[in-house]
């Protein structure tokens, strides 16, 4: 006869995490296909197969877990970034790939939507920058000093060419996110690096 052992269940902190996973995932689709406002706490709940009591001991209100869900989002951007740029052989081809990362994780379903358009319109200006950050400006300002550490010109001002160029690259992504393609874009980025980038 063989011997089974009864299941192991979950700690507390588990189930915490759990829950909490559940409704991320949850209001991530939800926020995604009908909008911030456009989604209800109830309709939440139900889809994460939680209480709404759950849904309070985890978050203040829609709008913190709104936030939660942006951040998972800008994470993942993030990482996309990482991943595609981190080893190329010079700093331009870096920023080069860098781009085409944020195009193509942009041009996801759902994240250009959520990132770009509900954020700005549901979080404080302080979130949302704090999303550009974790989404791409650090990198992309991280990667222009690099580029430019070597140029004779007096002190650029590298904040305020990253605060340019992320600006561009957030419409290009939203144009891409509509349907556009992204090789005009890519090429446009290519040729502001090259006059601005010594190769």
């Amino acid at each position: 006869m063989q011997n089974t052992l009864p299941p192991q269940r979950r700690s507390q902190g588990e189930r915490t995490d759990a829950t909490r996973a559940a409704l991320v995932s949850a209001a991530r689709a939800l926020f995604e296909a009908r909008g911030f406002a456009a989604t209800g706490t109830p309709e939440i709940v139900a889809a994460a197969n939680v209480t709404r009591g759950a849904l309070y001991h985890h978050f203040t209100d829609k709008t913190e877990l709104f936030h939660a869900v942006a951040r998972q989002v800008a994470q993942e951007v993030a990482d996309e970034i990482a991943q595609r740029s981190r080893h190329q052989p010079k700093p331009v081809d870096a920023l080069l790939a860098g781009a085409q990362a944020y195009f193509a994780a942009m041009a996801e379903a759902g994240r250009a939507r959520l990132l770009l358009l509900e954020a700005p319109a549901v979080l404080t200006a302080e979130q949302v920058l704090g999303l550009s950050d974790l989404a791409g400006f650090q990198a992309l300002q991280e990667g222009l000093q690099n580029a430019l550490k070597d140029r004779p010109e007096a002190v650029l001002p590298l904040r305020e060419l990253s605060v340019l160029l992320s600006a561009a690259f957030d419409r290009a992504a939203l144009a891409i996110a509509r349907g556009e393609s992204a090789e005009p874009y890519e090429h446009a980025v290519r040729l502001l690096l090259s006059r601005l980038v010594p190769v």
